[in-house]
């Protein structure tokens, strides 16, 4: 760096920093290089010291460049102004320049303007005229068209009223007359498919009838057969056990005869007998004596002889009949003993039987 101030002044190493800055990286690259650095790049950032010399140095030169700049204004003003004068005066010989054209153009249009009025207002006469002729040509035209038109017209029209009338024609075959034939053709079908059902109905009612009278008169067949077949098997029966058999029927049917007897009281909410105890005993007695008679008269079986004919039964009868008397005697002896008690109901009991 000294040796690079020595070869150059103040000023030059101020304004000339470049230079300056190519002979420090000359003179330095050897013996940074020694040193194993190498210098790419060396660039000065500022250049200053410490009495404001350089600094000094700036201000005057930024003097001098204010003074050349204020000389360069005042200059460029001047040279402005003479400029703009310049400017001014070609400016206002173009204009007088351009109104004095503006003015021989005006009045050569307005020259050509009635040459052109007039040319436009005869060719107008004449277009008018052309025009109306034109038109007039034109309407007859039309007319001619338009009366080609009506007879055209007119002759569509007579073909859509004969179109009319058929189609008139047409819908009155749709509406009246193919609709009758359809409707009596559908009357004249659905009394053929009547007729068709009665018949079948009929015949199918006669073929139900046979079968069911073939099937009833086999169904009596067998039942009459099952029947002789029963009636020959229980007479066979009887035959072989005699009255032992009709016994066994009689003794069975009792419950049931004895139910269908009873049947009429079922709804009976209440039976009353009057009479004395004594009646009481004989009734039912009464009663007992009359069932073989009874049953003699419906079957022509004697069971008193049947029952006489079975081993113990005639003893057990008279068995039973000895104790109905006994039981007799006792309720005579107490009535005895209680005569002065129940005088009053001596001779009348009642019995309530409550059924439903």
């Amino acid at each position: 760096m000294k040796h690079n101030q020595r070869t150059l002044t103040v000023e030059e190493v101020y304004k000339d920093r470049d230079q300056f800055a190519a002979l420090v990286r000359e003179v330095a690259a050897p013996d940074v290089g020694r040193m194993g650095i190498e210098i790419l790049s060396f660039t000065i950032k500022d250049v200053y010291d410490d009495v404001q010399y350089l600094a000094s140095l700036g201000k005057a030169q930024t003097a001098m460049v204010k003074r050349d700049a204020d000389a360069g204004v005042a200059e460029a003003n001047r040279d402005a102004g003479i400029r703009e004068a310049e400017c001014e005066k070609s400016a206002m010989d173009v204009k007088y320049s351009t109104d004095t054209k503006i003015e021989d153009n005006a009045r050569m249009y307005k020259l050509q303007k009635a040459n052109f009025d007039q040319e436009i207002n005869t060719a107008k006469a004449e277009s008018q005229l052309a025009y109306e002729l034109q038109a007039a040509k034109i309407r007859q035209k039309i007319r001619n068209e338009e009366i080609q038109i009506e007879v055209v017209e007119r002759r569509k029209q007579i073909e859509i009223e004969s179109q009319e009338v058929q189609r008139k024609e047409r819908e009155l075959m749709g509406t009246v007359k193919l609709p009758a034939e359809a409707e009596a053709y559908r009357v004249q079908t659905i009394a053929q498919g009547k007729q068709f059902q009665t018949i079948e109905m009929a015949r199918a009612e006669a073929e139900k009838i046979r079968k069911i009278g073939s099937a009833e008169a086999h169904a009596i067949e067998l039942v009459g057969k099952a029947e002789a077949e029963r009636m020959r098997m229980k007479a066979h029966v009887y035959k072989q056990y005699g009255d032992a058999a009709i016994m066994n029927i009689v003794l069975e049917s009792l419950p049931k005869i004895a139910a269908e007897v009873a049947a009429p009281l079922a709804k009976t909410d209440e039976i009353v007998l009057l009479g004395g105890t004594d009646n009481v005993t004989n009734d039912v007695t009464r009663l007992v004596a009359q069932l073989p008679p009874s049953i003699n008269a419906l079957t022509g079986v004697d069971l008193s002889k049947v029952l006489s004919k079975i081993p113990g039964a005639k003893a057990e009868i008279m068995k039973d009949y000895d104790d109905d008397d006994n039981d007799d005697d006792d309720n005579d002896d107490d009535d005895d003993d209680d005569d002065d008690d129940d005088d009053e109901n001596k001779n009348q009991f009642t019995t309530k039987t409550r059924t439903h």
